[in-house]
Formats: C-alpha cells, sequence, structure tokens
C-alpha cells in the first residue's frame, strides 16, 4: 500500500529552518524524518534501508543554498516562486535529480518570491554537506566508485515524460487527466520507488484524496499505483528512483 502524506495533515509540521551555509526557509515534514525534527540523541537510520523522506522547503528570498551534496539519491520538484541552481532557471514546474554524492547547486532564491521546492529521497540523509567546507570536499574525492549524476528539466511541458526513463529505472512523468479520469503510472519494480506529487487538483487514491502540494510514495515491490482526478482535474508529477 502506497504511503499517503496530505497538504492538510503535513501543515502542522511547518516551521522555520536554517542551514550551516546561513539559508534561511520554511520546512515542511511529509514523511519520514530530518535533523530539523529528530530528538537529540536519536540515532540515524540505517543509511542502506529504503526510507522515505519528503519534505517542502519554502527558500526565503533573496537567499542562496550553497553549492552541497548528500549521501542518497534525491528528486527536486520546483512548485513554487523562480530562482536559478546551478546554471538553470527554474520555476513550477522544474524537476531536478541528482545522485548520491553529487554536489549541486547553489540554489539562489528570487528576491521578490523566493523559491518552493519538494526534497524527495528513498533513504535517510543527515543533511547537506556544502562545497564551501573543506572536509566536505576531502570527504567527497574519498568517496570509492563517485560518478556525478545529475539531471533537470523544467518548466515542464504537457509532455507525458518529464525525464526519460533510463536503464536503472530512473525517470520522472507528468500526467494531465480530467475530473474522474484514471491514471495508471509505471512499474514500481522497474525502480526503487516512486515519488507522486500533486501539483494541482485533487488525487484519489486508496479512499483518500490528496489536494494539491500532496505527496505519496510507492515501494518498490507494489503493482503500479492507479489514481483518479477529483472533480478540479488532477496535474501530478511521478519521480522513481534509480535501482542500485
Amino acid at each position: 500500500m502506497p504511503m499517503l502524506a496530505s497538504a492538510d495533515a503535513a501543515r502542522v509540521n511547518r516551521r522555520r529552518g536554517s542551514a550551516p551555509d546561513g539559508v534561511t526557509f520554511w520546512h515542511t515534514l511529509y514523511l519520514g524524518t530530518t535533523r530539523y525534527n529528530m530528538a537529540p540523541g536519536t540515532p540515524d537510520p540505517d543509511a542502506s534501508a529504503l526510507f522515505p523522506m519528503a519534505f517542502l522547503v519554502e527558500q526565503d528570498p533573496g537567499s542562496t543554498a550553497q553549492s552541497h551534496y548528500h549521501q542518497q539519491d534525491q528528486f527536486q520538484l520546483v512548485v513554487g516562486g523562480h530562482g536559478v541552481m546551478g546554471t538553470h532557471e527554474i520555476r513550477p514546474l522544474t524537476v531536478h535529480f541528482s545522485g548520491a554524492y553529487t554536489a549541486y547547486g547553489p540554489i539562489r532564491a528570487s528576491a521578490d518570491e523566493g523559491v518552493w521546492y519538494f526534497t524527495l529521497r528513498n533513504g535517510f540523509d543527515p543533511g547537506a554537506r556544502f562545497m564551501t567546507m573543506a572536509e566536505n570536499r576531502v570527504a567527497l574525492r574519498s568517496v570509492v566508485g563517485r560518478k556525478h549524476r545529475e539531471a533537470v528539466n523544467g518548466p515542464l511541458s504537457l509532455d507525458a515524460v518529464a525525464l526519460a526513463p533510463e536503464p536503472d529505472g530512473m525517470g520522472a512523468w507528468r500526467y494531465r487527466i480530467g475530473a474522474g479520469e484514471k491514471v495508471v503510472g509505471p512499474d514500481p519494480t522497474t525502480g526503487r520507488g516512486q515519488y507522486w506529487v500533486v501539483a494541482d487538483g485533487t488525487m484519489v487514491c486508496d479512499g483518500s484524496a490528496l489536494p494539491r502540494l500532496s505527496c505519496s510514495f510507492v515501494l518498490p515491490d507494489e503493482a503500479p499505483l492507479e489514481a483518479v482526478a477529483g472533480p478540479d482535474g488532477l496535474d501530478v508529477v511521478v519521480m522513481q528512483f534509480p535501482r542500485r
């Protein structure tokens, strides 16, 4: 059964946050846990285990998140505001994938609106490791077998394919359907978990109605997810992680 996270239920988790590089933002947890809400002394979950982490970042206007990397594969989906990530202008809807130990950024939020993006992972990550810190650069160079892997597309067109599927299953798709219509997602067994993010409208699945800015995680051993659009239609982005 997919893990469902309604935007309405997640709203109570919204809180202020700041990172070691000084960037400030609002952070809303949807699934899993992060260092912003873990109790002091709580041990980290096993980094090799399947562990969905999903949260929404509302990066403050005019702020910059410096270039950094994570120990897990990660998708980001821009859903509000605008800015620049590295050399790419990012606006809704832009999808970005970065492989584990792939440095990316900086993320420069616009001065007028800031930029909002979902951060989505299938394994626990303790937080960003900023390239401005010498020890992080040294640690990155020491990772055996490390390969830089990054893909970005946006603003997305109305076409179904957002990131063309790769042989190991990594890919992203956008589906737009009318009220009462059904969509069947890609086969989860071809990757290592899928996120579905409701960009607009309402998604009905497993008896739950998920409004805009809700998300769900589909495990890699499940059947393809079937969803129905609510009375206001459905615009949903599906992002699938690569197999290891």
